[in-house]
């Protein structure tokens, strides 16, 4: 039997209302058309196929690149009483046999796949005598050979149109340039397939970067100052780099696992495993680590190493705050990095057609990390989107850098370049430039040349940072071939003579303490709550994980911290209480609102029985006293009844028209305009990572979760 689209949303997820786009995908998908979806980590892209696969009849197909990921979704999807299963490797011939004829018989809503096992001649026959629903391609930039995580398998899904022409496909991604996304329609066959180009903002993640100095001790201070117990990644370039990361922040007492493709594949799925499954963990990885791993409450995404490219990047740190908690997304970049980079794509296999895309990507990258204005602000840009305003939450609005007019030095460093023959790396050219007389500088008779010591204004650790920029700015080139030897461009002619101005930034060891207390405040839910609910919080987390451990899956399979966080605004004390809370659907709210209710009685609440506010002769009383001018408080202490209770009745009678606003809580216009402003001014306000707390922060008044409860369901009434 067919079911609404928005009921399922409800009833299955416990979701209030679709989010951006969603809904347009959804009905699109429903009516049997083709949809190519770009948007971000944690933007809600599995629920654009997932429900279409619950309304319409037939199985839906979800192609995913990896056995992690489908188990993960699977165990998430069954737990919400969908009826999902993957066909993979790990399943017996039994298993296998079995689950085929489940999907022959229509058992199934939803049914996950490998590429290279869905283009298989036998699983296309299973198809073929299956009722379908979709087609759902995750992970759809695998398919662009220009990208960082292509497969070949994905090349020939484009026999998915031809074989079965009727079923309708979406292509869905976290990341793609318009010529990726291009790329994805055509070996997709999806050229006429509506695209759906969501905003690449994560605004709950703080973007900050600095130059190395010193970067594991820059490191273990992020984690000590701001994510102290909290989860995280750490991306290494190396395998060698990755074992000695991890072990040194073991040793430091943060517990750490490392993960890279020369481990044995045993044990990369039980670190894997071990970091979906606990709390508090970090993982050290190379870029192997992370496609496909929904993990909602990563705080924090550190780079020891600088990525190649602007699209790594931003794949990489969009792990972080999947749950649109505060995360930060930390980088040590220096120029050892990018020459690093350029020698391994110089001995790479690539044609040069490919070895120049890469290296432009990398310039735009290094490009990224030297940018004077906001980070967020460029880092869109490099997608094709706009930000009007700076975003306030990256290090150069927080703490933004100093510049000076590097018009003489960047002459100085040049003309050193040149005049020592465009052979030398950073090291010799520095040593140049500042008169220190070395062995190898001696050796070469540059202790002679008129760029001998004409540096004295600046440190060589100044002289360091110019050159960097330079770099960044693609007025050098870094020789791979030549052992990282710098290089002139076509690019610093004007800037060689002084015609063309440069302000360079002024060189900072690390971010400033406001910085720092930015994130460290952005960070770490449990030191935001009020100091009696924090103990609240770690019974909720330990209930959860207890939970977990029975069913054998991942804490967040039950329920997403925000889920937590949204309880402890609501405090419920029975189901229909408990229903209210975001993420709360039917199945979970059967399955476990009795055990999350009891840690809440445990907490000095007081279960009760269900509310009663829809008896006609209660609901009559509650609309007279509130027309009459009380109070919710005093009209809970008449009817000796809590006040959260009353909230939610007043809620009701808002949502369905009996009373209004100013009648429900005894507040001027005025006063509620304030509330409703600060509420629209959420941009998850309808989503389910929303939470009461993120709105007090824009409130002088301390008002009760119940009110602000009451009009963001009269908001949400409004435009539904």
């Amino acid at each position: 039997m067919q079911r609404d689209a928005l009921s399922v949303l409800q009833h299955v997820f416990g979701y209030h209302d679709f989010r951006g786009e969603q809904r347009a995908i959804i009905d699109r998908l429903i009516d049997g058309d083709d949809a190519l979806v770009l948007m971000p980590t944690g933007g809600g892209k599995s629920l654009c196929y997932q429900i279409p696969s619950l309304v319409r009849e037939g199985v839906g197909v979800v192609v995913s690149p990896l056995i992690a990921l489908m188990q993960d979704q699977v165990s998430a999807l069954n737990a919400l009483g969908v009826r999902a299963a993957f066909l993979n490797s790990t399943l017996s011939a039994e298993q296998s046999l079995a689950l085929q004829q489940q999907v022959r018989s229509g058992e199934l809503d939803l049914l996950y796949v490998a590429p290279e096992r869905l283009i298989q001649p036998r699983t296309l026959e299973l198809l073929h005598q299956s009722p379908l629903a979709l087609f759902a391609i995750d992970e759809a930039h695998c398919v662009s050979q220009w990208g960082h995580d292509f497969r070949s398998d994905y090349l020939q899904l484009s026999l998915l149109h031809r074989e079965f022409p009727e079923v309708p496909r979406i292509a869905l991604t976290a990341t793609a340039d318009p010529r990726t996304r291009t790329e994805i329609a055509e070996r997709l066959d999806l050229t006429g397939a509506r695209h759906y180009v969501s905003s690449f903002d994560r605004p709950n993640i703080q973007y900050r970067i600095e130059r190395k100095d010193g970067a594991r001790k820059q490191l273990l201070r992020l984690l000590r100052t701001e994510h102290q117990g909290e989860a995280g990644i750490v991306y290494c370039l190396s395998r060698n780099k990755v074992e000695q990361t991890a072990e040194w922040l073991t040793r430091e007492g943060i517990p750490a696992l490392p993960y890279h493709a020369g481990l044995p594949a045993g044990t990369r799925l039980k670190h894997q495993q071990r970091f979906l499954r606990e709390d508090g963990l970090t993982i050290v990885a190379t870029v192997a680590f992370g496609m496909g791993i929904d993990k909602p409450d990563v705080r924090f995404v550190a780079h020891l190493d600088l990525p190649k490219s602007i699209e790594a990047y931003y794949q990489e740190t969009g792990r972080a705050g999947r749950d649109g908690e505060p995360a930060t997304a930390w980088m040590a970049y220096g120029l050892e990095d990018a020459i690093r980079h350029k020698q391994m794509l110089a001995q790479s296999e690539g044609n040069e057609q490919f070895k120049r895309h890469e290296q432009q990507r990398l310039e735009a990258m290094l490009g990224l990390c030297e940018v004077t204005h906001c980070r967020r602000q460029a880092l869109l840009h490099y997608f094709g989107e706009t930000l009007e305003q700076p975003c306030g939450n990256c290090d150069t609005c927080l703490n933004p850098p100093q510049t000076f007019d590097a018009t003489q030095a960047a002459q100085k460093a040049l003309s050193c370049v040149f005049r020592t023959g465009q052979r030398y790396g950073v090291s010799h050219l520095v040593d140049v430039i500042t008169g220190n007389r070395s062995d190898k500088v001696a050796s070469a008779g540059h202790d002679h040349v008129s760029t001998w010591n004409i540096g004295g204004e600046f440190s060589a650790t100044q002289w360091r940072a110019i050159y960097r920029q330079l770099v960044a700015r693609g007025l050098l080139a870094v020789d791979a071939d030549g052992y990282g030897a710098l290089k002139l461009t076509e690019t610093c002619r004007p800037y060689l003579r002084g015609e063309i101005p440069l302000h360079l930034r002024k060189d900072a060891a690390s971010a400033t303490d406001r910085s720092r207390r930015r994130g460290s405040a952005a960070a770490g839910k449990a030191a935001e709550l009020a100091q009696g609910d924090r103990a609240l919080w770690e019974a909720l987390r330990a209930c959860r994980k207890r939970l977990a451990e029975e069913e054998g899956v991942p804490p967040y399979v039950i329920f997403h911290d925000a889920t937590l966080m949204d309880m402890i605004s609501l405090h419920p004390r029975n189901h229909r209480e408990m229903a209210a809370v975001s993420g709360v659907g039917d199945r979970k709210l059967a399955a476990y609102g009795d055990a999350f209710l009891a840690v809440f009685a445990e907490h000095g609440g007081e279960q009760t029985a269900e509310p009663t506010t829809t008896d006609s002769g209660e609901r009559n009383e509650l609309i007279a006293l509130a027309r009459a001018g009380m109070a919710p408080d005093a009209i809970a202490r008449q009817r000796g009844i809590g006040e959260p209770e009353i909230y939610r009745g007043l809620a009701e009678l808002v949502v369905e028209r009996e009373l209004t606003l100013e009648q429900a809580l005894a507040l001027p216009e005025a006063e509620l305009a304030i509330i409703q402003d600060a509420l629209l001014s959420q941009p998850n306000l309808a989503e389910d990572t929303f939470s009461y707390r993120q709105v007090r922060e824009f409130l002088s008044d301390d008002y009760p979760t119940g009110v602000l409860h009451c009009v963001r369901q009269a908001i949400l009434a409004s435009v539904s």
